[in-house]
């Protein structure tokens, strides 16, 4: 799976197609397994904290917006 793009900024609407929120909650949540598996693969060990505690917050930060989804 590859990662964000060169610049470090995710942009799936940038042909200007809309997508719902469902899309954009599984988008942040393959963001949120890449940089899970940098953390995991050594890269950034000086942010390693950092980054790990950014990872945890996105996820509970994830959880809670897919709760709130209309079923």
């Amino acid at each position: 799976m590859a990662g964000p793009p060169a610049d470090g900024v995710a942009n799936p609407a940038a042909d200007d197609a809309a997508i719902s929120t469902a899309e954009l909650l599984e988008l942040l949540g393959a963001d949120r397994l890449w940089l899970l598996q940098q953390i995991d693969a050594g890269h950034w060990p000086d942010l390693r904290l950092d980054l790990a505690a950014l990872e945890r917050e996105l996820g509970q930060l994830l959880d809670q917006a897919a709760e709130r989804l209309p079923r």
